[in-house]
């Protein structure tokens, strides 16, 4: 058995995503493959210069054969895979549902949903032979998914796109004994993604930034098990400030 862990991040080359390579490569034994569109992106270079367990992958979201030989790759060079972190996903769409653009429906469902579905198939061989016998599939979703929490925040695309993939959460959980599928709110936070929403808004950017969101997700995939963890769906960390983007809860509802 390697003393290693091997992670698999998609959406990697920047924001979120980079952030938790980066900032998971810095631990010791761990190997993290860096999943994008573009393995040649100058932000994932330059981060293997600094962090050679870091391999970048090509791993386009929804498309079968990408993720296959991405998984593939992981095979052959680290023969396990321990952790997944499904973050790529997409939000360029706000407005009422009656005057959203059904292509904008479907984007957001090829990204948001499908893309977690292709991923963990791709996957789940290697995944669920973890020789820690506690794989994590964990998936960066959005308040915006909640139903029984719902906030009208003008993102119907995007907010069903990740209500579906929380619902897939829930399912993996329920038919793999051994994996820990969670999903994590990240918080409202200063990425491209966020700050778009932000001035849709009317906001500047949004309030939160990346690497405390990044310690939060982490606090919350570290030592997840199949009792506390899975099957649930949690607030990078509850927020109690009043604010509207906070989540004054230790678990959101689905």
């Amino acid at each position: 058995m390697s003393t290693k862990t091997v992670y698999l991040i998609t959406g990697a080359n920047r924001g979120i995503g980079y952030v938790l390579a980066k900032t998971i490569a810095a631990r010791p034994n761990t190997i993290v493959f860096a999943g994008t569109r573009d393995p040649t992106a100058q932000s994932l270079k330059d981060l293997v210069a600094t962090h050679p367990n870091v391999h970048p992958v090509k791993l386009v979201s929804a498309d079968k054969e990408s993720n296959d030989a991405a998984v593939a790759e992981i095979q052959k060079t680290a023969g396990q895979l321990d952790v997944v972190i499904a973050n790529a996903g997409i939000a360029n769409h706000y407005g009422p549902i009656g005057s959203t653009p059904v292509s904008q429906f479907k984007e957001h469902w090829e990204v948001n949903t499908l893309g977690v579905i292709v991923l963990f198939q791709a996957a789940q061989e290697l995944l669920l032979a973890s020789p820690t016998g506690a794989p994590i599939f964990a998936l960066i979703s959005s308040a915006a998914g909640s139903i029984s929490n719902f906030r009208n925040v003008g993102a119907g695309a995007y907010g069903s796109s990740k209500a579906a993939a929380n619902f897939i959460v829930k399912a993996l959980d329920a038919e793999n004994p051994k994996l820990i599928s969670l999903a994590i709110h990240p918080g409202f936070v200063a990425t491209d993604m966020g700050n778009h929403g932000a001035t849709a808004v009317g906001m500047e950017k949004a309030p939160i930034t990346v690497d405390d969101s990044v310690q939060g997700l982490l606090s919350r995939i570290d030592g997840a098990t199949k009792e506390k963890s899975s099957g649930r769906f949690f607030p990078w960390k509850r927020s109690s400030t009043g604010k509207p983007w906070d989540i004054d809860l230790d678990e959101i509802p689905w």
